[in-house]
This record gives structure tokens, C-alpha cells and sequence, in this order.
């Protein structure tokens, strides 16, 4: 499977950021060992369902350290029997467009 999450907690700093609260949560992503992403709106991570949601909880728990509240956003591609699928679905893409 396939997460691609957005965690903010509440707060931040006084211009409203939260990219450091957010490094902390992708701090925890990458030390997984999963193969993951970041981009300017959501982190993906590829594996098992059990894994993957593992890494989310611990992620949104980092990411909360010392805020009442946190938002999360979640989204997940679930088809068993595909793995490698994080770069894969986007070179298909790729090809597409080279393609056309």
C-alpha cells in the first residue's frame, strides 16, 4: 500500500509555521526504513498496511510533541500484491506523457 499523509499540529510559530514540528514527523518517516517521499504538501510511504500505519502513528505523535491538537490528512492506494509502486505509478505517468 501506498499513504500519502499531511500532519499539522495546532500552533506553531507566529508566522503560522509549522515546518519544524512537520521535520520531526518526517524525521520518524525516514528513519522507518520504508520507501518514502516528501513534497511540499504530503509525505507518501510504501509498505504493509500494518507497517505503513505504524509509521503514521508515530509520525503524528512526533509531530504533536507539545501541541494540544493535530490535523491529519490521510490517503491510501490498497492493492495487494503490488509493491515498488511509489516511483513506478509515476514513471508511468512519464512514459505517458513522453508518449504523447
Amino acid at each position: 500500500m501506498i499513504v500519502a499523509f499531511s500532519v499539522s499540529p495546532s500552533g506553531g510559530d507566529p508566522d503560522g509555521g509549522v515546518s519544524e514540528a512537520v521535520a520531526r514527523a518526517v524525521k520518524v518517516v525516514r528513519e522507518s526504513g520504508l520507501p518514502n517521499s516528501t513534497n511540499a504538501m504530503f509525505t507518501n510511504i510504501e509498505g504493509e498496511w500494518d507497517e505503513v500505519m505504524d509509521v503514521v502513528k508515530r509520525a503524528v505523535e512526533a509531530a504533536g510533541e507539545g501541541s494540544a491538537r493535530v490535523g491529519l490528512v490521510l490517503k491510501a492506494d490498497i492493492r495487494p500484491g503490488f509493491s515498488d509502486q511509489l516511483e513506478a505509478k509515476v514513471e508511468r505517468i512519464e512514459a505517458h506523457l513522453r508518449d504523447s
